[in-house]
C-alpha cells in the first residue's frame, strides 16, 4: 500500500513539473491561450492602435517572450511619442537593436514594385498619415528572387504569385517577421503621399 501511495505521489509530482514547464514559452501554448494573450494587449505598453489581422499571433508571442525588453522599448516609443509630429529621420531607441525611421513618400503601383523580406530585423509598420495597401505572403510562397539578399541592408526582393492585400491606416499597424514577404506602400486608388513610421526590432 505504501509503495502504491509513493508511486502516485511521484506521478503527481512529475505531472506538476511537466505541466508548469516553460510557462512563458508560447510555442507550447494552444491557440486559445495565444489568442487570449494577444487580445489582452498587455504587450502594447498602453499604445491604443490595433494590430492588423495579418499579424502572426504565435510568432509574435514567441518573439516577444524571447526578447521582451526589446519589444517593451519599441511599444513604449510608440505609446510615448506624438507620432504625427515626429521629424523625418532615424530615431535610435536601443542602438542597432531597435531603431525607428519616419519617412514620407508617394504610394506605388503594384506592377512596378516587388516584395521584400528581411532576415536580421522584424518590422513594425504604422502609417501616420495617408493610406496605403500592404501585400503580404509567406516567404515560402515566393516564386522568384529578383534581387539577392544584401546583408548590409538586410533586404532581398522577390516576386510572389499568391498574396493577401490589407489596408493600412491610422487605425492599424503591421508586424512583418523574417518569414513574411511583404510589399508595402501600394496605392489605394491613385498615387498619394504617405507618412510612415517603421520600427526595426533585431531578431537576435
Amino acid at each position: 500500500m505504501k509503495k502504491i501511495i509513493l508511486i502516485v505521489m511521484v506521478l503527481i509530482s512529475f505531472i506538476g513539473l511537466t505541466g508548469s514547464k516553460n510557462p512563458s514559452d508560447p510555442s507550447t501554448w494552444n491557440d486559445k491561450k495565444i489568442s487570449k494573450w494577444f487580445a489582452s494587449k498587455v504587450w502594447a505598453e498602453g499604445w491604443s492602435v490595433a494590430p492588423d489581422e495579418s499579424v502572426n499571433k504565435r510568432e509574435f508571442a514567441v518573439s516577444y517572450f524571447k526578447n521582451k525588453s526589446r519589444w517593451e522599448k519599441a511599444f513604449k516609443f510608440l505609446a510615448g511619442n506624438d507620432l504625427k509630429n515626429l521629424e523625418v529621420r532615424r530615431y535610435d531607441i536601443d542602438g542597432d537593436n531597435i531603431f525607428a525611421t519616419v519617412s514620407e513618400y508617394m504610394t506605388k503601383n503594384e506592377e512596378t514594385t516587388n516584395f521584400e523580406a528581411h532576415r536580421k530585423y522584424i518590422d513594425i509598420q504604422y502609417v501616420i498619415s495617408g493610406k496605403e495597401f500592404m501585400n503580404v505572403a509567406p516567404l515560402n510562397k515566393a516564386c522568384e528572387e529578383v534581387t539577392p539578399y544584401d546583408g548590409t541592408k538586410d533586404i532581398e526582393f522577390l516576386k510572389v504569385l499568391s498574396m493577401q492585400k490589407y489596408p493600412a491606416t491610422q487605425q492599424n499597424f503591421f508586424i512583418f517577421f523574417p518569414s513574411d514577404a511583404h510589399r508595402p506602400g501600394i496605392k489605394e486608388n491613385v498615387n498619394a503621399q504617405v507618412r510612415k513610421l517603421v520600427i526595426k526590432v533585431k531578431v537576435e
